[in-house]
């Protein structure tokens, strides 16, 4: 099995413009992540609608692809990025850029999915761990997960899922196990080159939610769970957090 890691980088960013080229400990951060997923792919290249995001990428001995700058999500980006580099990976992980400390373990967990012949999209999700406490649970920029017995999703919000009726909510943390959501998605090709054109759903538009849409439209995503942290960057503040984490426990 052929698998491909392909790393949308937008510069436009409303919350942190430029996120991609941020200084990490010395290096861009997409150069972090690149390095990264080069612990398990040979096959990577980034997505990017910016020469600026291409010529720091390239500058390190990555491989870039220019995209168009109207693309609705990073999948889309992935699918054009797919297509314009001809490959014939028969899967293709959908890697965030603003994750420099994605765990090469996670993206095992992705590809082995696909042991499954009935597998089309894999995703990741993570117990959530209840010394975050409620407030942490409720945020809604963190995504919630519930999984049937033979791990597909069966739904994602940003509500508090499942809603535990039966008991006070100041104790479900202590009742019920809840899962989040960790954005990195693989396809099978050819079910890449469909998702883009399935139209938005009412659910993902409520939700903003693009998994959502395949949802609706019939798609299975198969969960694979991890215990790894990872953070996300999504403003300068959370730079600052990465630093702090860079500099305790990585050494380059």
């Amino acid at each position: 099995m052929k698998v491909i890691g392909i790393i949308p980088a937008r510069y436009a960013s409303s919350r942190f413009p430029g996120k991609p080229l941020a200084d990490l400990g010395g290096k861009p951060m997409i150069q972090r992540v690149y390095e990264r997923v080069g612990e398990v792919l040979d096959d990577i290249a980034v997505a990017t609608d910016d020469r600026r995001i291409a010529d720091a990428v390239e500058a390190f001995g990555g491989r870039a692809v220019m995209t168009s700058d109207t693309h609705r999500s990073g999948t889309d980006r992935v699918r054009e990025a797919a297509a314009l580099l001809a490959t014939d990976a028969d899967v293709i992980i959908n890697i965030q850029g603003d994750e420099p400390f994605i765990a090469p373990s996670q993206i095992k967990s992705l590809i082995s999915c696909f042991d499954d012949a009935d597998v089309d999209i894999a995703s990741l999700a993570r117990p959530f761990d209840p010394a975050l406490g409620f407030d942490a649970l409720f945020d809604p920029n963190l995504v919630k997960v519930v999984m049937g017995d033979k791990g597909y999703a069966l739904y994602f919000s940003r509500s508090i899922i499942p809603y535990v009726r039966s008991t006070d909510w100041k104790r479900w943390l202590e009742t019920t196990k809840f899962h989040t959501h960790v954005g990195i998605y693989a396809y099978r090709r050819n079910v890449l080159d469909r998702l883009a054109d399935i139209p938005q759903a009412p659910l993902e538009q409520a939700e903003s939610l693009e998994q959502l849409r395949w949802l609706s439209a019939g798609y299975k995503i198969r969960m694979a769970i991890t215990d790894e942290p990872t953070i996300g960057i999504d403003t300068p503040a959370d730079l600052e957090a990465a630093i702090e984490y860079l500099n305790r426990n990585i050494n380059d």
